[in-house]
């Protein structure tokens, strides 16, 4: 069942809830990132994905609505829905345009990549943040120790691209405008791939064939920091 946020309005006996818990949430990070004093203003990343996705699972009808399991679900997913919703509505106050994004995830999903298979960790810097640097970093060490060289490329355009979640991370209680936004996105997108040994034998992949791919990355983007653009801050695995 797919609840939007207007569903909010049939259900009144939720809606002072939904309303202080949309106003009052701010992200609480991990213990070690705590620790390390990472939620500063001055900040360039939060360093962790808020509320990582992971698909609902499905309830039959008369549990959704005939028990008070299924209706504390349905809360549940109302919330979840209208926090997304809500973090939308903040960045269109900020000028985001729906389909503007979906082209720049494109192509920044396609430049990370070609980056990653290319070893290029330079450029991969300036395209991901702190903490996705350091693991595509590895990432690649690890696959250079088994592999010379790998192609890689995407099939433009993209099959299908579509926004799973949203949320705001807020890193000052005081001031509800030092926010982060993260938006994880489904990208489907055939792509084609080969890697060489040093010898320049194929060991993997093949490129003359198209594979389907399904990933979900999350974009993250400062709306407090001047000239802030989004960068690659996860992948949630599939």
């Amino acid at each position: 069942m797919i609840i939007s946020s207007a569903v909010a309005a049939e259900f009144p006996v939720f809606s002072h809830d939904i309303t202080i818990r949309l106003v009052t949430t701010q992200a609480k990070a991990p213990p070690q990132v705590r620790q390390m004093g990472a939620l500063k203003v001055s900040m360039l990343s939060p360093g962790f994905i808020y509320e990582p996705y992971s698909p609902r699972q499905p309830i039959p009808f008369w549990q959704r609505w005939f028990t008070r399991s299924g209706w504390r679900r349905t809360k549940d997913d109302i919330i979840l829905e209208l926090k997304s919703a809500y973090a939308i509505a903040k960045l269109r106050k900020k000028g985001y345009s729906k389909k503007q994004f979906y082209e720049e995830a494109v192509n920044l999903y396609k430049e990370i990549n070609t980056l990653i298979a290319n070893g290029d960790k330079t450029s991969l810097r300036k395209a991901v943040t702190e903490n996705m640097y350091s693991a595509l970093k590895n990432e690649i060490k690890l696959r250079e120790s088994k592999w010379n060289k790998v192609y890689w490329e995407m099939i433009v355009p993209v099959v299908k691209i579509r926004t799973l979640r949203a949320r705001l991370i807020g890193v000052d209680r005081s001031d509800l405008e030092k926010v982060f936004v993260q938006l994880t996105l489904e990208i489907l997108a055939k792509q084609k791939f080969e890697a060489y040994s040093s010898e320049g034998a194929v060991v993997a992949g093949d490129k003359s064939k198209e594979v389907l791919v399904r990933d979900i990355w999350v974009f993250e983007k400062s709306l407090f920091h001047e000239g802030a653009f989004w960068r690659l801050c996860g992948r949630i695995p599939t």
